[in-house]
């Protein structure tokens, strides 16, 4: 499933970052764009989590996995570079931030500034990490890892993610063939058994 970058946000890809922006040159406003940007970092992740599968089922051990940052704020856009050069981007301390949120992100985890959070709490459940300074940024910082989405059409797929320090699953039943569903069964059986107190 390929990213699809619609007109009202833009991609750039910086060596193995992209840096994807939304509200320029069209805006839904602050709190659309911003639950758009995090619904669509959600299914990229939930997308590698099904590729992780996918790709351990043909051998491959070691999983692919990203780190995303959100923010929501004020840049510069627009065309920057010369004539040998031009890039239509995002400068200026608020998209810092959002490299900053991603370099402190788990692997396979979103983490958004407060400013994102404040604008999509009705739709993701998070919890606050501690508070983090930035050169650049007087204020301090109150970044929130999310752990899941409020959204009834996941709920509705039957597809359970979750993800916490040690724990890290991707279950979708409808996939699961019935002479692997007692196998599976099994295995999430014997995890609830080992978190059992002694």
């Amino acid at each position: 499933k390929p990213l699809r970058v619609g007109r009202e946000r833009r991609l750039q890809f910086i060596g193995d970052a992209m840096l994807i922006f939304f509200g320029d040159p069209e805006t839904r406003g602050d709190r659309a764009d911003a639950e758009a940007c995090l619904q669509m970092a959600w299914r990229m992740q939930q997308r590698l989590a099904e590729l992780n599968a996918k790709w351990r089922a043909s051998g491959i051990e070691q999983p692919f996995r990203s780190r995303m940052g959100i923010n929501s704020g004020y840049c510069n856009v627009g065309n920057f570079g010369s004539s040998d050069r031009m890039d239509y981007t995002i400068i200026g301390a608020e998209a810092n931030l959002a490299a900053r949120l991603q370099s402190i992100a788990e692997p396979g985890g979103i983490v958004l500034s407060y400013e994102t959070f404040a604008l999509v709490s009705d739709i993701v459940r998070a919890h606050a990490l501690p508070a983090i300074t930035m050169k650049g940024i007087s204020r301090e910082i109150i970044p929130y890892s999310v752990d899941a989405l409020n959204d009834a059409a996941a709920e509705k797929s039957g597809v359970i993610t979750e993800r916490a320090p040690g724990l890290e699953l991707y279950l979708d039943p409808a996939v699961v063939k019935s002479g692997d569903a007692a196998r599976v069964r099994s295995l999430l059986e014997n995890a609830l058994a080992s978190l059992k107190p002694a």
